[in-house]
């Protein structure tokens, strides 16, 4: 199987190869071009100085002189050869340059190399006496110019970009593979764990290293804390079991049992919507990943595109606007995704490590809840279910997130749950407002509403209308019990059948710490409690 770690690697070798292609192919261009202009400057120079200093040398037909001033022009490389003709006596000098640089003579020399220009050598004596007399053509000279410096230049500087792609391939390969090994192989160890906890028995699973500082680290502690309270809730549910078969003519004894009991399911129940919430996270970032995939493929076909375009018919300032409108578009998708990719995991982060915890502390209203409500994406996706977020920003309250991530999560998953029909389209609107030091917190959905005869039974402990469907009858009666025990707040739920439910909380934004004392009992076991009546 080709891994997403193995696509991310070849997807930005091909990137950066793409991109340093392109750089490189303008950058030969642009040397080539510097390097044809710089010739024709050399080119020009040297035929201009011979058009003004052989005409009166080649007039009195002094060789010496001719002979210094081409030795003079044959200093640069580029230039092979040059022969000075008079027009009489034809030939007239001349020197060539060898293979391993030697001046010879051209008289007994074959036809040399590289390009010829040739110019008219015309002469003008300069003395008053003879200022009327029109110029003379004395004879020509003809220059042959080599192209080996350029053709070497631009050689070198292709070897060097060859060398750079390849090297800045190997170090990103290198650096790709050590900077993903970090995130995918804690993944991979979460990912079994999960896999394990859910197939085998708990006392088989062994805990996962947590030797890790970083956001994974605390995700597999909170993983290692979620196994080690699931195997303590087991052990203690079949201790009381066995304790309440074991008194079972104690009644005060069995109801203590019971409520420890109640407490550990109640506790089971969130640490399952917590295992839910892990087993999601994988498939949820795939989303982000596979945008930034598909735009970064976009991004190579165009840059396929140019690339063509260089190689053929050369670069238009339309097509190289399209290429960049393109880049920077795909560019964008990419960032965002993975900005998104990072959100979902610092959210999914946050939620975790508040649901095993019973810290206080101060968080943002807004902020938090859109925490929780990308958490739960995963299961809020398989229904048309629009979700709507109703508060405002400056509102922030001190007290236990865990407990009021539970209170929000049951709330919306009993929503989608109950209110709406399989695949049916529906709104859920959760809002805020701040009445003094109070929070008033409204969770509304348009569904089918609850009939009055259930509307009085909601939150009892282990009322359900899907027993047998997985309902457990618990997560309105945990909601209850940690707004009125926990928050010490109050919650009412108001509903109309056909047109929708209506959930009223209002709780204290700072949350006083004798509520909090008092919310060490299970409220299941209190609410049952008041249910069991004690024989006398």
């Amino acid at each position: 199987m080709f891994s997403i770690q193995n696509r991310l690697k070849l997807l930005f070798v091909v990137i950066v190869t793409l991109v340093l292609a392109i750089s490189g192919s303008y950058t030969q261009y642009s040397l080539g071009k510097d390097l044809e202009a710089s010739n024709q400057r050399l080119r020009q120079g040297v035929l201009t100085r011979l058009q003004i200093s052989l005409p009166s040398a080649l007039w009195d037909l002094d060789k010496s002189k001719v002979d210094s001033i081409v030795d003079a022009e044959m200093l640069p490389p580029e230039v092979v050869a040059i022969r000075v003709y008079d027009t009489s006596v034809g030939l007239f000098a001349g020197k060539l340059r060898t293979p391993k640089g030697q001046l010879l003579p051209v008289e007994q020399q074959p036809e040399p190399a590289g390009t010829p220009v040739e110019a008219i050598l015309v002469f003008q004596d300069g003395g008053l006496a003879s200022a009327s007399i029109k110029p003379v053509s004395v004879g020509k000279v003809v220059i042959n110019f080599s192209r080996a410096q350029i053709d070497a230049a631009l050689a070198s500087e292709l070897m060097r970009k060859v060398l750079e792609v390849l090297l800045l391939d190997i170090f990103l390969v290198l650096a790709l593979s050590l900077s993903l090994r970090m995130v995918f192989e804690p993944l991979k160890q979460l990912r079994d764990g999960l896999f394990d906890l859910a197939t085998r028995g708990t006392d088989e699973v062994e805990e996962l290293p947590d030797n890790r500082r970083d956001e994974l680290g605390d995700v597999i502690r909170g993983f290692n804390q979620i196994q080690r309270r699931l195997k303590s809730t087991i052990v203690r549910i079949r201790e009381a079991e066995d304790a309440a078969r074991r008194s079972a003519l104690q009644t005060a004894t069995a109801l203590q049992d019971l409520r420890q009991t109640q407490e550990s399911l109640l506790q089971a129940e969130r640490l399952a919507s917590l295992g839910s919430l892990v087993a999601g996270v994988a498939h949820e970032i795939n989303t982000p990943v596979g945008i930034a995939l598909t735009s970064a493929s976009v991004l190579k076909a165009a840059t396929d595109e140019i690339l063509e375009a260089v190689n053929t018919v050369g670069l238009k300032k339309s097509a190289i606007l399209r290429y960049l409108d393109t880049a920077s578009e795909s560019a964008r998708l990419i960032m965002n995704n993975a900005y998104r990719a990072a959100h979902l995991i610092h959210s999914f982060k946050q939620i975790a490590v508040d649901q095993t915890s019973e810290a206080r502390r101060p968080f943002g209203l807004k902020d938090y809840i859109e925490e929780i409500v990308s958490s739960l994406q995963p299961k809020l996706k398989k229904n048309p279910i629009k979700l709507v977020l109703n508060c405002s920003p400056e509102i922030v309250l001190d007290s236990y997130p865990g407990a009021f991530a539970q209170v929000i999560t049951n709330l919306t998953l009993n929503c989608v749950e109950h209110a709406f029909e399989p695949d049916a389209p529906g709104k859920i609107e959760i809002s805020a407002r701040l009445d003094g030091d109070i929070v008033e917190l409204h969770v509304r959905d348009d569904g089918k509403g609850i009939a009055p005869d259930v509307l009085d039974r909601i939150f009892d402990p282990f009322f359900t209308t899907r027993r047998g469907q997985g309902g457990t009858g618990l997560g309105l009666n945990i909601v209850y019990n940690l707004i009125v025990k926990q928050f010490a707040g109050t919650i009412a739920v108001a509903s109309t059948v056909g047109e929708g439910t209506h959930f009223t909380l209002r709780i204290a934004r700072v949350t006083a710490q004798e509520a909090a004392g008092a919310a060490t009992l299970s409220g299941v076991g209190q609410a049952v409690a008041a249910r069991v009546r004690v024989p006398d």
